[in-house]
């Protein structure tokens, strides 16, 4: 019986996490826009804030002044970047993976973001497109 419950428990959990897929055409070559995401002098330049970042497996990061927090987990330099992302007290890890593919115009940047809390989908997906993305984007194009 207890199994049962905990089960019930666990499906409730699961349904209010969502996951996210996106794509984002930015005006730079791969090579240039995994550096803009993996080095901290970069990101200061076009998130404008402090940021921690170390482009190794293991390392804790913090951006836009720990706005986004989380673990670097994996680094296929130019195109593939995968990150944790912490959501308070969240039990679910939220799996960001970033690939770089590239694009005529530049770099088409997949994005996808497993198990963001139900309560923070809006503003991530809302981050993801006005300010992440559109920060990136505006950085390429001055």
């Amino acid at each position: 019986m207890i199994h049962r419950k905990m089960a019930m428990f666990v499906l409730q959990i699961q349904s209010y996490m969502k996951d996210y897929k996106a794509y984002f055409i930015i005006p730079a070559v791969p090579e240039l826009v995994y550096l803009a995401l993996t080095t901290a002098e970069t990101i200061r330049l076009w998130t404008g804030d402090e940021v921690v970042m170390a482009a190794e497996p293991g390392t804790e990061f913090s951006w836009w002044d720990g706005a986004i927090v989380g673990k670097n987990l994996s680094f296929e330099p130019g195109k593939k970047i995968e990150q944790q992302w912490y959501f308070g007290e969240q039990q679910e890890p939220s799996i960001v993976t970033i690939k770089l593919h590239p694009h005529k115009q530049g770099t088409s940047m997949e994005v996808r973001q497993t198990h963001i809390p139900d309560e923070d989908y809006a503003d991530i997906v809302d981050g993801w497109h006005t300010v992440y993305a559109a920060s990136l984007i505006e950085f390429y194009t001055e």
